[in-house]
């Protein structure tokens, strides 16, 4: 009982464990760290995980076969800077209280002072490591891992709305809720995450527009609304600007990101053609005018020799004068 009561960390990714959540992790009342990705655990998860574990910064459960809602109790877990409950089957909405994870709300030295347990237990932290999925890719995170928040809800059956009260989770670098059955609208107040780093909420059926917030993020380098029922014009930011058309697509959106006028229904503007299509008009032109100058002086020269006797036999003998001259050097060399 001592040894599980002391364990700070529980890896078992990729095991082929099967089963339900383990009970015996009750026992396990310091622990940091449960990894349980990719093996075969069914059922729900425990609602007593966060009582008897409340020390957790790191919950990662993702590709199993977990089901059922997620339990309200989850959002007691106040240090917790690392869930990914991706790829299972968690069905209902997404816990209103979400926003009370507060390691995601508050710095790092906010929560060292706020709690000397929790300072020891993060500096004790620093030397494990956890595999997380953000920006569309897996990354390793090793020492830094004490500086990183996430949430991932991917690839499950959740439905209802987006908590608005996501956006009271500040420290918050990357979250992802995408292929789910979510409705409604994105929290307007979502500018209010200001270390977002990626954002993934494709393949849902959300709908109304993108909020105007967008604009102040500076530090997001991850985007994907596509496959969703938005609509309206693409807040106009750098940022926002310099993500791929991809990143929009499968919606009634339109702005210079997806290179649709919002101003003619719609229309698709083919800015590179209308430049060909002027490059064209201007080369047709070139060569027109060349043409006719040519045929100009042409017949200008051509009949001047025809109708002025004088200017005929002059131009003949210039040309006789120079042959000579040819000959004459060709026979000195």
């Amino acid at each position: 009982m001592d040894v599980l009561t002391n364990l700070r960390s529980l890896d078992f990714r990729r095991n082929r464990l099967k089963g339900p959540f383990p009970s015996s992790f009750g026992n396990c009342t310091k622990l940091h760290k449960i990894d349980l990705a990719e093996n075969e655990f069914v059922g729900n998860l425990p609602s007593w995980l966060a009582m008897r574990v409340p020390t957790l910064i790191v919950l990662i459960l993702r590709s199993n076969k977990f089901d059922g809602e997620l339990p309200r109790e989850l959002c007691h877990i106040k240090d917790l800077q690392i869930l990914d409950l991706a790829n299972n089957t968690f069905i209902r909405i997404i816990p209103r209280c979400i926003g009370n994870f507060s390691a995601m709300v508050k710095q790092k030295m906010e929560v060292e002072e706020d709690n000397m347990f929790s300072y020891r237990g993060f500096t004790r932290f620093m030397r494990e490591s956890a595999t997380v999925a953000t920006k569309g890719n897996i990354y390793q995170y090793d020492t830094i891992l004490v500086l990183f928040t996430s949430m991932d809800m991917s690839s499950n059956n959740l439905s209802g709305d987006i908590p608005t009260s996501l956006t009271h989770l500040t420290r918050l670098r990357s979250f992802n809720f995408s292929k789910n059955n979510l409705t409604g609208k994105i929290p307007n107040d979502i500018g209010d995450m200001k270390v977002l780093e990626s954002v993934d909420l494709s393949e849902n059926q959300l709908s109304g527009q993108i909020p105007q917030s967008f604009t102040s993020f500076s530090t997001l380098s991850y985007l994907k609304l596509s496959d969703n029922n938005l609509s309206g014009k693409i807040p106009l930011s750098t940022q926002l600007q310099s993500f791929d058309p991809t990143s929009f697509q499968g919606n009634k959106l339109c702005g210079l990101s997806l290179l649709v006028n919002c101003s003619s229904g719609g229309k698709v503007l083919n800015v590179e053609c209308e430049e060909d299509e002027s490059d064209k008009d201007e080369v047709d032109w070139f060569y027109i005018s060349m043409a006719i100058g040519f045929a100009l002086s042409f017949w200008s020269v051509c009949g001047s020799l025809l109708f002025k006797r004088s200017w005929r036999h002059a131009y003949f003998r210039f040309l006789d004068r120079s042959w000579e001259l040819l000959l004459a050097k060709a026979l000195i060399r």
